[in-house]
């Protein structure tokens, strides 16, 4: 069977769904309801990245979607994007994600998780979801901090 292999950078190479540094672990003792792996390793050669939590942030400094779970959700992932291609990784070399969404309605917070989830993959890392009082931006609703692991 044939895959389709993609350059996510300068010499490394993934199928879309198996990350390249890290191992993620499913636990099945516990409930698979969760949308993600419970636990994830990366090899004692992996430099870790630490990323500060990605806003929904324009180019501007203006926050974008105000108002807007999805798509303030959806601005993170892509601003967060951005940062791991600044130190030379992906979305696949996350090892785990914390989800911040101002709200106390759990509406809220599913919107913005069916966002990361949705742009994670198979790549399920293990996450938290964390429903908080306010943000730090003008109508900020989401912020999603990440760790990553890369074998250079």
């Amino acid at each position: 069977m044939w895959r389709t292999w993609l350059q996510v950078a300068p010499g490394r190479w993934t199928n879309g769904a198996v990350p390249r540094a890290i191992k993620l672990i499913r636990a099945s003792a516990l409930s698979e309801i969760a949308q993600y792996a419970y636990a994830a390793t990366a090899p004692n050669d992996a430099r870790l990245l630490f990323l500060a939590g990605a806003c929904p942030l324009n180019e501007d400094g203006t926050t974008a979607a105000p108002g807007d779970y999805a798509g303030q959700a959806a601005r993170c992932i892509e601003n967060m994007n951005q940062a791991l291609a600044a130190a030379d990784a992906t979305i696949y070399d996350v090892i785990s994600t914390r989800v911040l969404v101002a709200s106390s309605q759990r509406d809220d917070l599913v919107t913005a998780w069916g966002i990361v989830r949705d742009a994670f993959g198979d790549h399920d890392v293990p996450s938290t979801l964390v429903g908080v009082t306010v943000l730090g931006y003008a109508d900020q609703l989401v912020e999603i901090e990440a760790i990553a692991a890369v074998v250079d």
